[in-house]
Parts: C-alpha cells; structure tokens; sequence
C-alpha cells in the first residue's frame, strides 16, 4: 500500500509518500480501507517533533473508510461497514489498522468525508462544551481560531448550550462563517486587541471561560479575559507551547482555573467514545451541526495540506483521499 511516513522530524517536506508494507489486523483491531483522512494540528506537533515518538511512524489520527478485514476477538464490527475512528496514529496510508473498540459506525448518511471531517474534531468540540466545562445560557464563551475546524463545531455546541459566545478570527472573510455558525460576536484579532475588545463586549466584567487552541500569542491576554473564577481551556498550540508559570498567577486574576485537556482523557472506553459520537452525528443527521470541509487533497499531496493548515487561512476541515 501507500503511505505518507515521517523519517525525521521538520517542516512539511519530511512527509514523505512512498510504498510500504499493508498491516494485518490482530486481535481486537480492524484493518479499514481508508477513504478520507482527517488533517489536524496534532499532526503537525508530530511531525515536527513537538510531540515526539519513535522514527519512522506513519501520522495522522483519523479517519474514515470499510473494513476490510477483522481480527479474533472483534465484536459490533463487521467486513463492509463504512466507518471513521480517531485517536489512533496512522491514518495517513491507504490501509490502517486500528482497535475496534474506537471504530464507530457511520449513519447512512454520513458518507466517509463528512465522517472523517467530524470524528475527532466533533467530539473534541462535545468534551470541551459538555464536559471539561459545562457551558450554559448564563456563561459567556471566547472562543479562538473560531473559524477552523474545531472552532466551528464549538461555537454551534456552544450556542446549541445557550451560551454567549465571541469569537476570533484571523481575516474579515472569515467572519461571516462564524456568524452564520452562530457567534454573537466575532473579533478580527489582526486588527484589534482581542482583549480590550473582550472587555468591552463584556462590559469590562470579563468571560466566563476562553476556549484557546493557539497557545503561545494568545494565552496571556486569554487569562486576562477572564471573570474572577473563570475557566481557561488550553486545547491546542498552533503558535507554540506556552511558556511556563508562576501558579500565584492564577490568584492574581481572580482564582481562575487553567486545563490542558486531550480527547485521550474524555473518551477513555468504548461507552464514553459512542455517547459523544452518537450525539455528534445525531446532531448532523437532524440538521442541527453544520460541518464544513474546506479542501480536500490527494494523500501524495499531503505536503501542500500542511501547508494550508499551517498558513491560518483555512476555514472548516481539510482532508486528504487515499
């Protein structure tokens, strides 16, 4: 089969697309005839070392196709199911073999884009509004990168909780996405200072939680949106790692919470990862949670789709077809 490896961690030209062996599914794994693959920012922090492991390693951590095959000891999935799954390193090649207790299957129709768009972001979106803070009509919500792939679906489920929210965007052409996706309001921080914007909007009162995916050039001024005891959600670093800190910081501005959260940590066993995918996909099937796909790249492209991730003006999911 083909797969895009990683022999050496750097920028976009170490993703190298060439002819491997296919895996075989042991026990409990599935091995899936990929159809559409998911591109995130992890895979970024992976291919660059950030987050480092062993070399060579094929990346990417969704996606979606059939099964192709099973192995002994597999239950609730069967040869021909269409299916998406996440949280499992390897996505980026034609074959991938992945335990068959994250493999959720699609609804009819969910076709294998729209499932590979939705998978991880999706449920990235549910734990983060849902559980790592349970957002409601009296809370107020900032939102970075409002535009990209988890910002969309956040601020729907934001707005599907009652909540406020005000987002952040990188270009005036992205605003009117993130309206239409429901935001109250939306700050061009190119422009202007998203903090002294915040507080304005707030009426220097401050939100009640800063959901921020960037990290380094934000995190800061994020803490400063904050209302005494409000919640700092750091779930990405498209800019950087955050410095470190001084924890006396978090009584300085007012007995605020900060967490790190990973999907790993909010979709720990089978029954937690279905009740958050099912409600996921209930939501697109009753047309309530719009995805949107931005581009979609062959996977011997897959150097060009890091480097529209990368550039910021991406606004929905990219994806790339086997």
């Amino acid at each position: 089969m083909y797969a895009v490896r990683v022999h050496e961690y750097g920028d976009q030209e170490v993703l190298i697309y060439e002819n491997i062996e296919t895996p075989i599914a042991n026990s409990g794994e599935v091995l899936i005839k990929t159809e559409a693959i998911g591109v995130n920012f992890i895979d970024v922090y992976h291919r660059t070392g950030s987050y480092a492991g062993e070399l060579p390693f094929v990346p990417g951590m969704e996606a979606a196709g059939i099964v192709d095959s099973i192995g002994p000891d597999v239950d609730g999935v069967n040869v021909g199911d269409r299916v998406a799954y996440a949280m499992c390193m390897g996505s980026y090649a034609q074959y991938a073999v992945v335990p068959s207790w994250k493999v959720v299957r699609l609804p009819k129709n969910v076709d294998s884009r729209l499932g590979a768009a939705v998978i991880l972001q999706g449920m990235t979106a549910h734990y983060l509004s849902h559980s790592t803070y349970s957002l409601g009509a009296k809370d107020t919500a900032l939102v970075h990168a409002a535009a990209g792939g988890v910002g969309l679906l956040l601020v729907q489920m934001a707005k599907k909780c009652g909540a406020k929210v005000i987002g952040t965007v990188s270009t005036h052409e992205k605003v009117k996405r993130v309206m239409t996706a429901g935001a109250d309001e939306v700050i061009v921080y190119t422009e202007s200072d998203f903090e002294v914007d915040t507080m304005k909007l707030t009426n220097a009162i401050g939100v009640d939680v800063v959901y921020d995916s960037v990290g380094k050039t934000t995190f800061e001024k994020s803490l400063n949106c904050l209302k005494p005891r409000g919640n700092m959600i750091l779930f990405g670093q498209s800019s950087g790692r955050v410095p470190p800190m001084d924890p006396q910081i978090l009584n300085e501005k007012g007995s605020i919470f900060i967490t790190r959260p990973t999907l790993g940590d909010y979709a720990r066993d089978r029954v937690e990862l279905l009740n958050r995918a099912t409600d996921v996909f209930g939501w697109i099937a009753k047309d309530e949670l719009d995805v949107s796909i931005d581009k979609v790249f062959p996977l011997e492209q897959v150097s060009e789709a890091h480097e529209y991730l990368e550039s910021r003006m991406s606004s929905g999911k990219i994806l790339l077809t086997a």
